[in-house]
C-alpha cells in the first residue's frame, strides 16, 4: 500500500544483513558519532556502493555478459519447449 501524497512517508523495504561482528560496532560506532541511525548510515554506504557501480565500466561489462548468459539459457529454453509443442502437435 503506497502512503498518502504530501504524508512525508516514503515506503523501505526491509532486509536482513547479516555482518561481522567487528563490522557491526563499527557501524553502530559511526552511527553513534555522526547521530544517525545504523539503518541510515547503512542505507548512504549501500547507496554509494550502488552509484560507484553503476558508473564501473568494468561492472557493466560483468552485467553485460551475465545478460548474454541468460538471453542464451533463454533461447535453449525457448527451443525445447517449441520442440516438445511440435511433438505434441504430431501425435495423434
Amino acid at each position: 500500500m503506497t502512503p498518502p501524497a504530501g504524508t512525508g512517508i516514503t515506503r523501505t523495504k526491509n532486509m536482513v544483513l547479516r555482518l561481522d561482528p567487528a563490522l557491526a560496532e563499527r557501524l553502530a560506532a559511526v552511527a553513534e558519532v555522526e547521530g544517525r541511525s545504523v539503518s541510515e548510515v547503512a542505507r548512504e554506504a549501500i547507496t554509494a556502493l550502488v552509484e560507484a557501480r553503476r558508473k564501473d565500466q568494468r561492472f557493466r561489462r560483468l552485467l553485460e555478459d551475465n545478460l548474454a548468459r541468460h538471453q542464451r539459457l533463454l533461447d535453449l529454453l525457448r527451443e525445447d519447449h517449441l520442440g516438445e509443442d511440435q511433438l505434441q502437435d504430431a501425435q495423434p
